[in-house]
């Protein structure tokens, strides 16, 4: 179990992960949606996540979600590097209703963000857009190769869902633990 504690003058973040949980969560954040997509996260990367966080919710969520990203990030490099006998990439296509979200992945420890989805408003308190900020710092705090790409889909609420357990999926795969392959790189270290 890896736990972490932020504080910056706009959040408050304390968590813990256990990469091979068996998807059990505890998630305050005081952002309904957002609660709800990391509980998905969780359960669907069979992580055990918790994650309590303090924000300046009265500015609005963007500095909470962002953060919470950061630590999530930083938790998962804790725990992935140096990589050793996993498959490294992972992928997953998650269906939601009308909405179709595809997640591509490299625990490479290179860490890049493609984030291709048409998404505007809001559901609940949680601005559409936000998404791709958690995305964002997840990705380059845990040194992974990101892509989210949208496949089909209208319903706002159905595509951010979708896309947080593709990448759910995609890293339940990527983290499989296979001892054939020890240091899953040519270079000789991830």
């Amino acid at each position: 179990m890896r736990e972490i504690t932020r504080t910056t003058k706009e959040t408050n973040i304390k968590a813990s992960l256990e990469l091979y949980g068996s998807g059990v969560a505890k998630i305050e954040t005081g952002i309904g949606f957002f609660d709800h997509m990391l509980e998905s996260l969780a359960k669907h990367a069979l992580w055990d996540l918790e994650i309590s966080c303090e924000g300046d919710l009265q500015v609005d969520a963007h500095h909470s979600v962002e953060d919470c990203g950061i630590v999530l990030g930083l938790l998962l490099r804790e725990s992935l590097y140096p990589a050793q006998g996993i498959e490294r990439f992972g992928n997953a296509s998650v269906v939601m209703d009308e909405s179709c979200v595809e997640c591509d992945l490299d625990v490479s420890n290179r860490p890049f963000l493609v984030f291709d989805m048409t998404i505007e408003g809001a559901v609940g308190e949680f601005d559409a857009e936000l998404a791709e900020e958690f995305f964002r710092a997840l990705a380059f705090n845990a040194g992974l190769s990101l892509h989210i790409v949208q496949k089909r889909g209208k319903n706002r609420h159905h595509l951010i869902e979708a896309a947080f357990k593709a990448l759910a999926v995609a890293m339940r795969r990527a983290c499989t633990q296979n001892p054939r392959i020890g240091t899953p790189s040519t270079k000789g270290l991830l």
